[in-house]
């Protein structure tokens, strides 16, 4: 089976790709595509993380160039506390349309290993889009490997960000650093 992976960077796509191949999945590709990143060097920074570990583990990487920071901030600004919503959206649609336009059999994302994104609304909406596109939705919990893969990619010298990725959720980590002052 030919899966398109989501990816959102490289610590969040290693124990996913270990369990999946563990699994018996073994085409793979990973997928970038990743508006909501902020400031560009972060983005860059996790994209350069994402090629040096697919390299690594041998995955083929396509990516999505599109920096769409202006895109996702006109589309949140009036609703800021919702913006995972279209975050989540977005992405998923991105490669769900992807990985039916290039022949992929289905798709999952890497965002379902992270216990701080909003695990039922991403399978919500992946398997509406999967519908929507007549496309097989792979769904794992991977939470549980949450930790593991956080120490495989430190163990590997990969990146680890600090933060989602939006502007909105770096700002929630400097609040809660201090004390909810900013």
């Amino acid at each position: 089976m030919k899966i398109l992976l989501h990816t959102c960077c490289a610590p969040c796509s290693t124990y996913v790709i270990d369990k999946l191949r563990k699994d018996g999945y073994e085409d793979i590709t990973s997928y970038w595509y990743n508006i909501n990143i902020h400031p560009f060097m972060e983005y860059k920074a996790r994209l350069e993380a994402l090629k040096t570990y697919t390299e690594m583990v041998n995955v083929p990487l396509i990516i999505d160039h599109d920096y769409g920071i202006r895109e996702f901030t006109k589309s949140v600004i009036n609703d800021i506390d919702g913006r995972c919503r279209f975050c989540y959206v977005s992405r998923l649609a991105k490669t769900v349309k992807y990985a039916k336009e290039n022949g992929y059999d289905a798709f999952t994302t890497t965002l379902l290993v992270s216990p701080y994104q909003n695990h039922e609304m991403i399978i919500e909406i992946a398997e509406e889009l999967a519908k929507q596109y007549d496309i097989k939705f792979i769904y794992q919990d991977f939470r549980e490997g949450y930790r593991i893969g956080q120490q495989m990619a430190r163990d590997a010298g990969i990146y680890m960000q600090k933060y989602c990725g939006c502007i909105y959720s770096e700002e929630d980590r400097y609040r809660k650093q201090i004390g909810g002052l900013v």
